[in-house]
């Protein structure tokens, strides 16, 4: 599927713990393949322990418990085509384990807290995403799951997440400005859903990034409400609403495509997918294949596994751009 170079191209996926990074990954996997795609978590360049950050008084998402120097060494070195001895940090401990061989592969992802955090590291970006949960919906989904599986207290879990709060706001939520793709996932304006089971899902796009362009929904640069419920998608109250229109994300011009709501039937999202554009698809139908895939994945029902999928489809139409301009380039040199 990918062409045979040696052109190593980065996509740094950023985001908090919790925010879906995970599905997101493995749908990327669908797309690239395993033999042509490798992950590496940042947590890997924490500097300091558990134990350590704890002594320090910081939190892991504080700048001063990771090392950016070596990150930024190793990432490069990668892009460069040259393996890397990297370091492991072991969640069960909270130790750093001796270090791991890692090969340099044609697609490397940087998934975790910080891949467009250092300005080195972000120059060596070809394609950054940014994963937005809101306050509301982080909090819910973290009772979810840590007072099913991990046995906290209500109390305990609220504290925890005020305690990353300030290191979230000064060293995390910042990359989303740098990001060429942003997907949020924000309370429905539906109805009122306390239990947040209902999501309003925003995919912001950055307009102008080279070998990259915007999907939208029905008319380029126009502003489109659509309420796509009827004979050809099955919708249970509240409905859905989808929204497309331009607007401005810090400064920068860009493109919204926006669902609110759920989708009953992921094979009717053939009707969805023949009204965007720009998909990135290869044939008719492949959209909504790939979410058929991962039908029981987290999010498939609404637009955050709509736009995990589009924007895995991007990548790959934008890896496939930056790997023929490089032939072309290389064929001019010759």
């Amino acid at each position: 599927m990918i062409a045979d170079t040696d052109r190593v191209v980065i996509i740094g996926v950023a985001g908090d713990s919790g925010c879906g990074k995970s599905t997101f990954l493995r749908r990327l996997l669908d797309l690239f393949g395993e033999e042509f795609m490798t992950v590496i978590c940042l947590d890997d360049y924490h500097s300091l322990d558990r134990k350590g950050r704890k002594k320090a008084g910081v939190t892991a998402l504080n700048p001063k418990a990771n090392n950016f120097d070596l990150m930024y060494e190793q990432i490069k070195a990668l892009k460069n085509g040259q393996a890397i001895d990297k370091p492991i940090y072991n969640h069960e401990t909270g130790e750093i384990d001796p270090p791991e061989r890692i090969e340099p592969n044609k697609v490397i992802v940087i998934e975790g807290l910080h891949p467009l955090y250092d300005a080195r590291v972000r120059e060596l970006v070809d394609f950054g995403v940014y994963l937005d949960i809101s306050d509301p919906v982080k909090i819910q989904w973290k009772i979810q799951r840590d007072m099913a599986e991990r046995g906290h207290t209500y109390e305990d879990i609220l504290a925890s997440i005020q305690a990353r709060k300030p290191d979230f706001t000064a060293f995390v939520e910042v990359q989303r400005e740098f990001a060429d793709v942003v997907i949020q996932i924000l309370p429905t304006n539906l109805m009122e859903d306390k239990e947040h089971k209902i999501l309003r899902v925003r995919l912001i796009q950055k307009e102008g990034v080279k070998d990259f362009e915007p999907v939208y929904l029905f008319d380029e640069g126009s502003t489109i409400d659509w309420i796509p419920c009827g004979r050809k998608l099955t919708c249970s109250y509240p409905g859905i609403r989808m929204h497309y229109g331009p607007d401005t994300y810090y400064k920068h011009e860009v493109s919204v495509l926006e669902v609110d709501g759920n989708f009953d039937k992921l094979d009717e999202m053939f009707y969805v997918e023949q009204h965007l554009s720009r998909t990135g698809t290869k044939y008719a139908g492949e959209m909504t294949e790939l979410l058929l895939k991962r039908k029981d994945a987290p999010g498939s029902n609404n637009g955050s596994g709509l736009f995990q999928v589009l924007v895995g489809l991007k990548m790959r139409e934008t890896y496939e751009r930056l790997i023929a301009t490089e032939t072309q380039e290389e064929a001019a040199r010759v």
